[in-house]
C-alpha cells in the first residue's frame, strides 16, 4: 500500500460515499412489490437463497446511518429513491426525513431516482415506461426539490441492460440477448423525459450514473480486436454515445423502437455533469464456443466476443482484477473521445468486496485509485467528485449478502453497524484534503 502523502484535489472537490433504496432499505412490507421482489422469490436466483426484505434496515435506522456519514466527514450521500416505495402510501414521507437529517448533519443529499428496482407491472421493453418514469421524477423533485440540488437520473442502464434483460442474471431475469436493445433505448429515453421534468421543476446540476471501463484487445490478431471493439461499443458507446453526442455508434439506431431520430433530441438533453462507475477494464478476444464464468456471470457461448482474465493483477473476494491505472486511462481516453461535449465529471462509484474489519485490501484498492483519479486530473480531466461504493455492507443483488463492499461492517443477524479500518482511512484521507496545505 501507498504511503506518500495523497496529492491534493482543487477546491470545491466533493467526496462522498454511495448505497442504493432496494439494497439497504428493507421495510419491504412498507413498500409496493418491485421487479426484484418477484426474482428473488424464484429459487436459485440468488446466491444464498436470501432477499431484501429486511437488507440492512436502513429505513428505521436511517438516524444511526447518517450519523455515521457524519462522523465519516463525508460532503455528500448518494442513496436512491426507491420508485416502488414512492408508489405507496406515505412513500415520499421516509424521503423528507432521510433528506432532513442529511441536511441536518451538514451531508449532501445527491439522489439517484432509479437504481434497478422497477415497480412491478412496469416493464423497459415498453415505451410506456419511459413517460411513468418522468411523472415519477415529478413526484420526487417537487417534493424534494428545495433541499436537493445535484440529481442523478438513472444507474447503470447497460448493466441493467445486460444482466437483467440479456442474460437473465438480474431482475427481470430475461434472456434476450440482443432483443434487450429495446430496454437500453427507453431507459435513455427516460433518462432524457427525467432531465427534462427536473429542470421543470427548477433543478440545475443534474447528471446520470454510467458504468465504464477501458476494453483491452486479448492479443493484436484481427478478431480479438474486432471483438473487444464491438464489446466496448455495447458496454460503453452504447451508452454514452446518444448522451454525449445524440447519435448511437454506427448501425445501431435501425435496430432501436420507435422515431429514434426524434428520441435522440430528448436523450440528448443538456447534462451539468457526467457521472462514471469504475470498477476495472474488461480484457476481450474472439468467441471460444463455450461458456464463460466471469465475475461471478456467466456469458453464453452464441456471444460474438469471450472475456478473458486480466492476468497478473491482484483480485478482489469477488474475482474482480485491481487496476487503478484503468481509471485513468478510461477518463483521458473520454476526453478524447468526446473532445468538447464532455461535462465534468463525476465518479458516482468506486469500491470492492473484501471480507473482515481490518480491511487493508480495502484501503489499498481505494487509495490506489484515489491516486489514479488525482493523475486524470492532472492529465487535464475536469473531475469534480469521487463516491465511495459503499457506506454499508448490503444486498449484492444476485450475490445475496455473500459480497461486502461496505466501509461499515453489518451484521445481518443483528443489524449492527461497525466501521471497518478502511472507514477510518477515508475519515483522515477526507480530513488530509481539508486541512490548509503548508506554507
Amino acid at each position: 500500500m501507498a504511503t506518500d502523502a495523497m496529492p491534493r484535489f482543487p477546491d470545491g472537490f466533493l467526496w462522498g460515499v454511495s448505497t442504493s433504496a432496494h439494497q439497504i432499505e428493507g421495510a419491504a412490507a412498507l413498500r409496493g412489490p418491485s421487479v426484484w421482489d418477484a426474482f428473488t422469490a424464484e429459487p436459485g436466483r440468488v446466491r444464498d437463497g436470501s432477499t431484501a426484505a429486511v437488507a440492512c434496515d436502513h429505513y428505521h435506522r436511517y438516524r444511526e446511518d447518517v450519523a455515521l456519514l457524519a462522523d465519516l466527514g463525508v460532503d455528500a450521500y448518494r442513496f436512491s429513491v426507491s420508485w416502488p416505495r414512492v408508489g405507496s402510501p406515505g412513500g415520499l414521507d421516509f424521503y423528507d426525513r432521510l433528506v432532513d437529517e442529511l441536511c441536518a448533519a451538514g451531508v449532501r443529499p445527491v439522489p439517484t431516482l432509479f437504481h434497478w428496482d422497477l415497480p412491478a407491472g412496469l416493464d423497459w421493453l415498453e415505451r410506456d415506461t419511459a413517460a411513468r418514469f418522468a411523472q415519477y421524477v415529478s413526484a420526487v423533485a417537487g417534493r424534494l426539490g428545495d433541499r436537493v440540488g445535484k440529481w442523478i437520473t438513472l444507474n447503470e442502464p447497460a448493466e441493467h441492460t445486460l444482466l437483467g434483460h440479456a442474460l437473465g442474471i438480474h431482475a427481470p431475469g430475461r434472456e434476450l440477448l440482443f432483443d434487450a436493445l429495446p430496454a437500453a433505448h427507453h431507459q435513455l429515453l427516460a433518462h432524457g423525459l427525467a432531465v427534462r421534468a427536473l429542470r421543470a421543476e427548477g433543478a440545475t446540476d443534474i447528471g446520470i450514473a454510467n458504468s465504464h471501463g477501458p476494453t483491452w484487445p486479448a492479443s493484436d490478431d484481427p478478431a480479438d480486436r474486432e471483438a473487444a471493439d464491438f464489446y466496448d461499443l455495447l458496454l460503453n458507446r452504447l451508452f454514452a454515445d446518444p448522451l454525449l453526442t445524440g447519435r448511437y455508434p454506427e448501425g445501431v439506431g435501425e435496430l432501436m423502437p420507435g422515431d429514434v431520430a426524434a428520441d435522440l433530441e430528448v436523450i440528448a438533453e443538456p447534462l451539468d455533469w457526467y457521472g462514471v462507475n469504475y470498477y476495472a477494464p474488461t480484457r476481450v478476444g474472439a468467441p471460444q464456443g463455450a461458456e464463460i464464468e466471469f465475475g461471478g456471470v456467466t456469458l453464453p457461448a452464441e456471444l460474438p466476443f469471450s472475456v478473458r482474465e486480466i492476468e497478473g493483477r491482484p483480485r478482489t473476494d469477488f474475482g474482480w482484477p485491481v487496476v487503478p491505472e484503468g481509471l485513468t486511462e478510461l477518463l483521458t481516453g473520454f476526453r478524447e473521445r468526446y473532445a468538447g461535449r464532455l461535462p465534468p465529471v463525476v465518479i458516482t462509484e468506486n469500491g470492492c468486496s473484501y471480507e473482515g474489519l481490518d480491511d487493508q485490501d480495502r484501503i489499498a484498492y481505494l487509495d490506489g485509485h484515489v491516486r489514479a483519479l488525482h493523475r486524470a486530473v492532472e492529465a487535464g480531466v475536469d473531475v469534480r467528485g469521487y463516491f465511495v461504493w459503499s457506506l454499508l455492507d448490503n444486498f449484492e443483488w444476485a450475490e445475496g449478502y455473500a459480497r461486502r463492499f461496505g466501509l461499515v461492517h453489518v451484521d445481518f443477524e443483528t443489524l449492527a453497524r461497525t466501521p471497518k479500518a478502511s472507514y477510518g482511512w477515508f475519515r483522515e484521507l477526507l480530513a488530509e484534503q481539508r486541512r490548509a496545505p503548508v506554507g
